[in-house]
């Protein structure tokens, strides 16, 4: 079963844009997939991952194109990055949009040749595993807190139990998973750790102890939906800090974690400034985490850390999978006060909680710390070069296992994890 992808009319319109279309993300989230059903009869895909092919690509790159002449595909363009040079030729020579539609796995060293070699002629986009609303066939457009927008999504979307997106969250977001049901979970994932670390990781980076990188992931799995500590990291794991924080960048360059900044404004004191990490799979995340089942899961210790995971995640992929730059910052301050979610977008922040209850009470009790940058900046702060920006408090939320759509307050609504 092929599940359609939200993100394929922005893959459109940059191909319609673009000479060049790179399709980037981790491994086996569907990015050939994709591409091979929107591909026309006349287009030519081929991949990289055949060895012959490969070795074609490196060595006579110019008979490769000639072999693989536009308008083509050419999946796992990372094992030939000399193609580019030849590609851009190709594209200032015949300057058709199109012409050209390549993926890769390994974002990092991919985007640096990119930007050396096409910069001005690719136009790029990321894709992530599945997002809850296309597995349910809804792909809907990126999150907003707007009751307005919200309401009609409660009659479009099923109402699913506590049970039901635990069972989801246990699963993770891999399409293979949903498209071959009998699929054993636990074997995947384990040929996926072993795929991505003896292929990608070998490419990306110099990490030259691969056991003690594999134990690596799991310590920052075990540690999702907290703030990033370097040093506690690099002490778990047995290893320098600068290392540390070097492997936890691999993890975010190649799609496996995605870091949430803080929320700063002039207007805040005393903010925390390190990010807050979140594995983007959280099938990934329980596998490493060595959870057996989603009963286990949901009455365990990490529970409301993979509830706020999956809903970070969620609405994280509804602006990437619409090929847009997630706008989402959270709030930490020496006092401990925190709010978990902050979308900041057009001059107005919408603070969000994410909590596991069906209507969890004070939940909202922090989102006045926010009230100072609403405020006008005094002549004193301007004089001083301290002015903030004044900024509008937009509606707020608490995501949250309700059964509806329900106001909290004039300002503040409940919102059903399940439609985001």
């Amino acid at each position: 079963m092929y599940y359609e992808r939200t993100i394929e009319q922005t893959l459109r319109n940059i191909s319609d844009t673009f000479p060049v279309l790179l399709l980037t993300g981790p491994r086996q989230v569907g990015k050939t997939t994709l591409l091979t059903k929107m591909a026309d009869k006349n287009r030519k895909i081929v991949s990289l991952d055949n060895p012959t092919i490969r070795a074609l690509a490196r060595q006579e790159p110019e008979l490769f194109l000639q072999r693989y002449a536009p308008p083509v595909l050419i999946d796992e363009v990372q094992y030939a990055p000399v193609l580019f040079d030849y590609i851009k030729v190709h594209v200032d020579k015949h300057k058709n949009n199109g012409d050209f539609w390549i993926t890769g796995s390994q974002t990092f060293h991919l985007m640096k040749k990119v930007t050396e070699s096409l910069a001005g002629r690719v136009g790029v986009a990321r894709l992530l595993g599945l997002s809850n609303s296309e597995i349910t066939g809804k792909r809907y457009p990126e999150f907003k807190v707007d009751p307005a927008v919200l309401l009609p999504r409660m009659d479009d979307t099923p109402p699913m139990s506590l049970m039901q997106v635990y069972e989801r969250i246990f699963k993770g977001s891999m399409p293979r998973l949903y498209e071959q049901e009998k699929l054993d979970r636990s074997g995947y994932y384990e040929s996926y750790l072993e795929t991505y670390i003896s292929r990608d990781i070998k490419d990306l980076s110099q990490v030259a102890d691969e056991t003690a990188f594999l134990n690596f992931i799991g310590i920052v799995a075990a540690r999702t939906a907290t703030n990033v500590n370097y040093d506690a990291l690099a002490n778990e794991a047995g290893v320098s800090a600068p290392t540390a924080k070097h492997w936890l960048s691999v993890l975010v360059s190649s799609g496996i974690v995605a870091l949430i900044q803080p929320y700063s404004n002039n207007a805040l004191k005393r903010v925390v400034k390190a990010p807050r990490m979140y594995f983007l799979d959280t099938g990934l995340c329980a596998y490493l985490t060595r959870w057996s089942s989603p009963e286990v899961l949901e009455k365990g210790a990490m529970d409301g850390q993979f509830f706020e995971t999956w809903v970070v995640s969620e609405v994280f992929k509804s602006y990437i999978n619409n090929g847009k730059r997630p706008p989402l910052y959270f709030y930490r301050d020496s006092n401990r006060k925190e709010i978990d979610l902050i979308i900041h977008e057009d001059g107005m922040v919408n603070p969000i909680e994410v909590k596991k209850g069906a209507a969890p009470k004070e939940a909202i009790k922090n989102f006045s710390v926010l009230e100072p940058i609403e405020r006008e900046p005094s002549e004193k702060d301007v004089f001083e070069g301290t002015a903030h920006l004044k900024t509008k408090i937009g509606t707020g939320a608490v995501i949250c296992m309700a059964s509806d759509l329900l106001p909290i307050d004039k300002k503040n609504w409940y919102i059903p994890a399940w439609i985001i």
